[in-house]
């Protein structure tokens, strides 16, 4: 078939003005559908949200620079003090103020898990009672470094898995805008099915109608006998109660497919349907090797294997001795002036390591340390059968797409042969040689047989957008499938 334009008037289904007439392609719908519909608009914020996490592991490896300061801390109250040569405990008043800043610059080490700063503060403290008081305590280079010896390295596998996860959530991104594509096309295909079944009920209703005249005519002349002019009205009136159906099923398709491309309730549309349907012939190999290579599948297998033996080695790394060093140097000076507390600078060293040393945990660390290889192994012999799964499952929706382009042309060839011995028979109703239960069984065959078709071109294009949404490729144009994320992000 060619090129068919379909014209909905939706003041004759509701009565409602028509505001916006738009005439519209299959490629139309899908462009709108990315535009304006709420789940490519959802599909964009979900894209945001891993941009902005990966932005944030990104951070973590970069220096960072912050201030800190207590101001106004005023404290007039009674403090417990104990002699130093009597023991004997007593109450002295506090009376003081206390304000410091410190200025400080940290770094985490990735590859060790340790985290250096280096620093820089003022504290200054007033004192009321018993006299006033003023002493400033500077540290105008502290620098220190902390680090589990042995412990989990967060970001050893952050390095790993971020990377992956943001390309995971690129892809993701393509597959779900291809979703809305797949979608889109069926409400087009399923409104354009429903103005077919609609402009045939009206035809159907119009030819009845005619056949209804011309047997009460004959009826008239003695030709017919009442019950075959009774069978005549019982057709037409069906074909109202079938036309009547119809509207109803036609303004509902309109209003879904206008509310997924953004268009109002009141909007005219005509629809451009392309009958002809491109030959394509798919290898399964080659659908498999740019379905690994594109789509987030591959990667999110990686991933699991990588969080499964990352869930191993945190386990591991939780049991037996934990040990922690911290180091720090600086230098510091307490004067009455500020100017002072810089001049006779007194060096400061710090080291130490911290250790915690399990005596009896009744086979804790060791039982967390099992599950966890446990669940690895279950994680691994998962995605194993899913990589299988998912090779038999694009096998079949290959061989299913194949098939589909022979399946349309069968289905128009049988719609054509029906469409024409439909026609015949009405001639034949005519002249007396057909009877109204076989015209109605011929119309119903022709009805059927013109669904399928509509069915099956949907059907194709349904499967050809599913395995653009699994292949990322685009076998119309010969090119992959990809975004403009920058644009996404300043959007």
């Amino acid at each position: 078939m060619k090129i068919k334009p379909v014209l909905l008037f939706v003041a004759a289904l509701a009565a409602v003005p028509l505001q916006a007439q738009i005439r519209l392609t299959m490629q139309d719908v899908v462009a709108l559908a990315q535009d304006n519909s709420i789940a490519a608009m959802s599909n964009r914020n979900m894209f945001a949200s891993a941009y902005w996490s990966h932005r944030s592991y990104k951070a973590e490896l970069l220096p960072s620079l912050n201030l800190s300061a207590s101001l106004a801390n005023f404290n007039r109250s009674l403090v417990a003090l104990q002699d130093y040569n009597t023991g004997a405990i007593s109450y002295r008043a506090n009376y003081t103020m206390n304000n410091d800043a410190t200025l400080y610059f940290s770094q985490n080490i990735p590859w060790t898990g340790g985290t250096v700063s280096l620093s820089t503060s003022l504290n200054r403290l007033d004192q009321y009672s018993p006299e006033r008081l003023t002493t400033y305590y500077a540290q105008p280079v502290y620098l220190s470094y902390a680090q589990s010896l042995w412990g989990y390295n967060r970001f050893k596998w952050s390095r790993k898995t971020a990377p992956k996860e943001y390309e995971a959530a690129k892809r993701e991104y393509i597959e779900r805008m291809e979703q809305v594509c797949q979608t889109a096309v069926m409400y087009f295909w399923n409104y354009a099915s429903e103005m077919e079944n609609y402009e045939r009920a009206l035809k159907s209703f119009d030819e009845s109608k005619r056949l209804f005249e011309a047997a009460r005519t004959r009826f008239g002349m003695g030709t017919i006998t009442r019950d075959q002019l009774m069978q005549v009205e019982v057709s037409m009136l069906n074909d109202s109660l079938s036309l009547s159906t119809r509207a109803v099923s036609l303004r509902s398709a309109l209003n879904r497919l206008c509310s997924y491309i953004g268009c109002q309730e009141d909007t005219q549309l005509e629809l451009d349907i392309e009958y002809d349907i491109p030959d394509i012939t798919l290898s399964y190999d080659d659908v498999l090797d740019r379905a690994l290579s594109n789509s987030s599948f591959s990667l999110n297998q990686e991933l699991q294997y990588i969080q499964a033996e990352q869930s191993v080695a945190q386990a591991k790394a939780n049991r037996g001795i934990q040990a922690s060093v911290n180091a720090r140097f600086g230098l510091s000076g307490s004067a009455n002036r500020i100017g002072d507390t810089f001049v006779s600078l007194q060096d400061q060293e710090v080291f130490g390591v911290s250790l915690s040393v399990p005596i009896l945990d009744w086979g804790l660390a060791r039982g967390r340390v099992r599950m966890a290889e446990a669940q690895a192994e279950t994680t691994r012999n998962q995605l194993e059968q899913s990589m299988t799964d998912y090779r038999q499952d694009l096998e079949t929706q290959v061989l299913q797409f194949n098939n589909q382009h022979g399946q349309c042309e069968i289905s128009r060839h049988a719609a054509d042969l029906a469409q024409e011995n439909y026609d015949l028979a009405l001639q034949n109703f005519g002249s007396g040689s057909m009877t109204m239960t076989q015209l109605d069984q011929l119309k119903e065959k022709r009805d059927n047989a013109l669904s399928t078709y509509m069915s099956n071109v949907a059907a194709y294009w349904n499967q050809y957008f599913g395995i653009r949404r699994t292949t990322l490729y685009d076998y119309l144009t010969g090119t992959d499938i990809s975004a403009e994320f920058d644009e996404l992000i300043n959007k």
